[in-house]
């Protein structure tokens, strides 16, 4: 076995990894990209995967014309980081502080983070607008244990149709509007997660601005060709992007006040719905490279452990690929070991244990010539002895078009 898989690999670079995509010819010196390379990670809070992430984005940019790079963050903090890698507004410290999401993970306080964006930023000076890269957050406004109130899209997005089109085509004034919204505060109750009565979502107030929201966006369709003359590239795409959050929103805190069974289910899959109609988004507009968990990349159904049993959706990964087909490929990252996280050595028997016992610290693995390999004698799954890291599930094996493995990923600064 071990000489078999041998044959399957690779090194980790950005060339090499697009040849393991099946729809590029072997015989091709520049062989076609796909819209969408998904690289997946098993766990958060490593910078050693996200330094490597950056070299991969650096090389795809100046040798394969990938021009967008997407995390797992917040869509709408990272305009912050957009506008400042485009243009330069703002600082760099002030950029990291308020341009990320996810605190728990510390996205800000990141040094690979924030070597990304300023090698963006270096990147873009005195390039054309055509040539500059791009920085999006693929996640909607969401914390484990909150959602966002929907203020922050609606009202951009009704500003964006009260800016250029007739009045009289609003569905309501900015007034009406705030009045429905209220505090902030009622929106973002964290006990709402866990007690569906705790949740605004199917108020009144709530049921009648997923009614404005979606007229709001109608009127966004319906005047697609006057918007597209009266404003610059990026204020189309903006106001699109408020219109695919508020109403992505809308629904979260909807299905966050339902006290069925399949609450959690249903808010795993909304979450993952609005992953993949940001990404597609994004596809549109560039060859893009997404950052994520394995989980929201992979093209199987996605599974998780919550705290009233076990849920299962289907990624933000496996939406992408139904659409774009070929033109969507995922790369998941395995670990050998996180010592500092308690996660030694995997056994012989499972897939990391394979690719452990390699010479190679770091390597590309071509996961469908491996799968076919193998066949039905599939590895073992190896399990972790911490929550946070999640193995590579073999059955996933052929599925998926790479397979990056690290062998051993060290403690950066600021773990504990």
């Amino acid at each position: 076995m071990a000489t078999d898989i041998k044959e399957t690999i690779h090194p980790v670079d950005a060339s090499a990894l697009l040849r393991l995509l099946p729809s590029r010819p072997p015989a091709s010196s520049r062989p076609p990209r796909p819209r969408v390379l998904a690289l997946g990670e098993p766990t958060h809070t490593e910078d050693t995967l996200l330094h490597l992430r950056n070299e991969l984005f650096r090389h795809l940019v100046e040798d394969e014309g990938y021009r967008i790079v997407a995390i797992e963050s917040d869509c709408l903090k990272a305009l912050v980081v957009d506008d400042y890698v485009a243009t330069g507004r703002g600082s760099l410290d002030a950029v990291m502080a308020d341009g990320f999401s996810h605190p728990d993970l510390g996205l800000g306080a990141s040094a690979a983070n924030r070597e990304l964006v300023r090698w963006m930023r270096r990147h873009n000076e005195g390039r054309p607008a055509s040539e500059r890269v791009r920085f999006a957050g693929v996640d909607g406004p969401l914390e484990m244990a909150a959602a966002a109130s929907p203020r922050a899209a609606l009202v951009p997005l009704y500003a964006s149709l009260a800016a250029h089109v007739d009045a009289d085509l609003l569905p309501c004034d900015a007034g009406t509007l705030d009045q429905l919204l209220g505090a902030d505060e009622r929106w973002t109750d964290p006990a709402a997660m866990f007690e569906p009565g705790r949740s605004v979502g199917r108020s009144d107030d709530a049921a009648r601005l997923r009614l404005l929201a979606d007229e709001l966006v109608a009127l966004l369709d319906t005047q697609e060709p006057l918007l597209r003359a009266a404003v610059e590239p990026d204020a189309w795409h903006r106001a699109r992007l408020y219109a695919r959050t508020a109403v992505g929103l809308l629904r979260y805190h909807w299905a966050m006040a339902d006290p069925s069974p399949s609450r959690m289910a249903r808010l795993c899959a909304l979450r993952d719905a609005m992953m993949a109609d940001n990404l597609l988004a994004l596809a549109d507009r560039a060859p893009v490279l997404v950052h994520a968990h394995n989980a929201h990349l992979q093209r199987e159904l996605s599974s998780m452990g919550m705290w009233d049993g076990p849920v299962e959706w289907w990624s933000a990964g496996a939406l992408a690929s139904v659409r774009l087909g070929p033109e969507y490929a995922f790369v998941a990252t395995a670990l050998g070991t996180l010592p500092h996280r308690g996660v030694d050595a995997p056994p012989p028997d499972t897939l990391e244990g394979l690719l452990y016992a390699l010479p190679d610290d770091r390597c590309l693995v071509d996961a469908r010539r491996l799968a076919g390999l193998i066949g039905d004698r599939l590895p073992a799954p190896r399990v972790s002895p911490w929550f946070g890291y999640a193995p590579f599930d073999p059955a996933h094996l052929a599925g998926s078009d790479g397979i990056v493995f690290l062998k051993d990923v060290p403690p950066h600064p600021s773990s504990p």
